[in-house]
């Protein structure tokens, strides 16, 4: 079995996870929300909106300012959104999988023994091993 095919058989894996299983009904919740869609598309208007305000050659601060706590509050109320707090822990949990499988498999591709080369969950320094920062 060549290792394309050994990889794919690990994505197959990890979509059998339970953690996969639960960012995906998240996701669809998520999806299927419209006062968190809402939210999202006011909070993607305002940023865009900020983003002209401060690129213009004549900056209105009151503006920029009011934009600012409008994108904040906006935010708050998508991060606070019952689906998106569900989503979010079910992100991290699925983040935290990949980040264990990515470790696993750099340490092997730098000489360790597979059947013995454990995962850490903090930062040992070196990035040759690592997975990516949380």
């Amino acid at each position: 079995m060549d290792v394309i095919h050994m990889t794919r058989e690990l994505g197959k894996a990890i979509q059998q996870d339970d953690r996969y299983t639960a960012y995906m009904l998240a996701k669809q919740a998520n999806d299927n929300d419209k006062e968190l869609q809402e939210l999202i598309e006011n909070f993607n208007v305002k940023r865009t909106e900020l983003t002209k305000a401060m690129s213009s050659e004549n900056k209105d601060t009151d503006l920029i300012k009011a934009l600012d706590t409008e994108i904040k509050d906006s935010y708050a109320k998508i991060m606070s959104n019952k689906n998106m707090v569900v989503f979010s822990g079910a992100q991290s949990a699925l983040e935290a999988l990949i980040n264990d499988v990515n470790q696993i498999i750099s340490m092997c591709a730098n000489g360790e023994d597979p059947d013995t080369c454990e995962v850490s969950h903090g930062c040992s320094g070196s990035c040759s091993t690592c997975g990516g920062c949380h």
